[in-house]
């Protein structure tokens, strides 16, 4: 976790990052550092975002062909990065209890058509709509900085970019190896039949979690 602080003091204004190990750092202030920083923010916050990673993996997993990744990718980043823009700058707000119960929602629709109708050639389209909910998700780690409002232009177009960047960056690891096992006779039973179950199951547990605070996982 990292806790962002504003401390004024002396008749001046600081931001600090609190972080576990660290006891803080100055942020900064300067424009290309600022950038630097968010692009960052964005590449964490997609690989830390198991939900968002297990979305577009069900979504490869019935795409063989490199045309329809790049339907599903490019739908994907056009709706969240359109209300990645709406939600950061306040103008749609959903509780985030409601937006992560509907991520996980998305992905267990995704894995159920993976077992049932197992097609890739629309799912662009299924992209495209669930990437909606998946950008009121992404908008979270921006809108809880409380960022003044010269600063929002910046952040956001950054953050996004740093966001594009590691999703690129899985989809280039997980298509080729996709693509590989696609190449055995096996592939819609072992990577289709259990990859989806797989997903179906953790995202039922976090749809649970999320929406009804019930969790099937002894302990928690």
């Amino acid at each position: 976790h990292r806790t962002l602080a504003k401390i004024s003091r002396n008749g001046s204004t600081e931001q600090f990052v609190f972080q576990q190990g660290v006891t803080y750092r100055s942020v900064p202030q300067g424009f290309s550092a600022a950038l630097v920083q968010f692009l960052e923010l964005g590449v964490v916050h997609i690989f830390t975002g198991y939900d968002h990673i297990l979305f577009l993996l069900g979504l490869l997993l019935a795409t063989t062909r490199m045309l329809d990744a790049v339907k599903i990718i490019t739908a994907f980043t056009l709706a969240h990065s359109l209300t990645l823009a709406l939600a950061a700058l306040d103008l749609v707000v959903l509780p985030s209890k409601l937006v992560e119960a509907g991520i996980a929602l998305s992905i267990v629709y995704i894995a159920i058509e993976n077992l049932v109708l197992r097609r890739g050639s629309r799912r662009w389209i299924v992209s495209f709509v669930f990437g909606l909910v998946h950008g009121l998700g992404f908008a979270g780690a921006l809108r809880n900085l409380s960022l003044p409002r010269h600063a929002q232009g910046l952040a956001l177009g950054a953050f996004n970019v740093g966001v594009e960047l590691g999703q690129l960056a899985i989809v280039a690891v997980a298509l080729p190896v996709l693509y590989a096992a696609s190449r055995r006779g096996s592939y819609p039973r072992l990577v289709m039949g259990v990859g989806s179950l797989a997903i179906a199951w953790i995202a039922i547990v976090w749809f649970l979690e999320r929406g009804f605070g019930f969790s099937l996982v002894p302990g928690r």
